[in-house]
């Protein structure tokens, strides 16, 4: 009886050692780590995160967890330690020898575009006996930024040959002061420089000459995700997005500089996107990232405030390119506005595939915009 009395007792002690031992050194010398493999990648491709545990000590850890949090739009492969709601939640468990170094890959396909990050690990570690349980939370700060596939289409593609082919024509040009192409109203904006007298004696009202171009040298693209329907248009929100990408890649591989302006907010500071014009690949890298991180759950900011003045104070010797899935009457009557001031531009309006009639757009708009359907996800 004594003897069974004086193993509880010391069973009971090296429990409660053990426990003491375990609360005050499981978490030393245990580093823990979260790294994609990649910074960036494209809507589709597939991607890798690793789990990396370093446990420096000599003290085994006999069950570890690492739980983790991210986007539902970065799709694991593997399940089986994992839950999806509104949020892809990661729970996995490790046997940590002392001394040992553990990576896991864990792979994923980036289903949607965005900027993701994990900033929280929790853990759970285990005793020797598994008789009690250690939490802890360890802050990091991981993110990748899923790129916008530029858009495609048979539509999109004759789209751009044939305003590729306008510009060739005319090389890139900007006003030539000494040839002119035509006599149109006076504007409010228009240099009283630029009036013809004898037109306008002639006429009675101010006429203003228009002038030939020698060198065009920015692509401007302007793009509203405003949504103003009852029914939301996510799927052609997505594809505007698509189609700037595909827009502004087109342009920069020519060697033409592209700025960038847009409504919808920066997931990160809640601002409209704006992107000064700019060339090469660093250009093409901003407007990439401006665009995955654009938050696509947010409202929007109103184009017309944000952007009008924007807008009519850009050079004339510039293509204004807007993309919009929506024609609600002040957006329409702003860039009516602006094509009716003898601006080069062209509309392009998204609309799924599915949609058996075409929107109806001002008959102003006919041959300066360009209806794309967007294609099946699975086509």
């Amino acid at each position: 009886m004594i003897q069974i009395i004086g193993i509880g007792l010391l069973a009971f002690s090296l429990l409660w050692l053990q426990r003491k031992l375990y609360g005050k050194l499981w978490d030393k010398n245990l580093g823990i780590r979260l790294a994609f493999t990649e910074k960036s990648l494209f809507e589709g491709e597939k991607g890798e995160l690793l789990e990396i545990i370093e446990n420096g000590k000599r003290l085994p850890l006999p069950m570890l967890k690492v739980k983790f949090q991210t986007d539902r739009n970065l799709r694991f492969t593997d399940t089986e330690s994992s839950k999806v709601t509104d949020l892809y939640y990661r729970n996995d468990i490790f046997q940590v020898k002392g001394r040992e170094r553990i990576t896991r890959k864990l792979e994923f396909i980036a289903a949607g575009r965005g900027y993701y990050r994990i900033h929280n690990i929790d853990l759970v570690a285990a005793d020797l006996f598994l008789s009690a349980e250690m939490v802890k939370s360890r802050q990091t700060d991981q993110y990748l930024y899923v790129y916008p596939a530029p858009f495609t289409s048979e539509e999109f593609r004759r789209s751009l040959q044939q305003l590729n082919g306008e510009l060739l024509t005319r090389r890139h040009f900007l006003e030539d002061p000494f040839e002119y192409r035509g006599i149109r109203e006076y504007q409010p904006y228009d240099d009283m420089r630029s009036i013809n007298w004898k037109a306008t004696a002639r006429t009675g009202d101010l006429k203003v000459n228009q002038k030939n171009y020698t060198l065009l040298q920015t692509i401007r693209i302007f793009f509203n995700l405003e949504d103003t329907g009852i029914l939301k248009k996510t799927e052609a929100v997505e594809a505007s997005i698509r189609i700037v990408a595909g827009l502004a890649s087109f342009f920069l591989n020519q060697g033409i500089r592209v700025s960038c302006c847009g409504n919808g907010r920066d997931i990160l500071h809640g601002e409209p996107v704006r992107i000064e014009a700019g060339a090469g690949a660093g250009q093409m890298q901003q407007i990439y990232r401006a665009l995955a991180r654009i938050d696509a759950n947010s409202e929007t900011a109103d184009f017309i405030e944000c952007f009008e003045q924007t807008l009519f104070s850009g050079d004339s010797g510039t293509m204004t390119l807007f993309v919009s899935p929506n024609a609600y009457d002040g957006f329409v009557e702003l860039i009516s506005h602006y094509r009716q001031k003898g601006r080069e531009c062209l509309w392009f309006y998204p609309i799924p595939e599915t949609e058996s009639e075409k929107p109806e757009l001002p008959a102003e708009w006919k041959g300066h915009s360009r209806i794309l359907r967007i294609p099946a996800a699975n086509s």
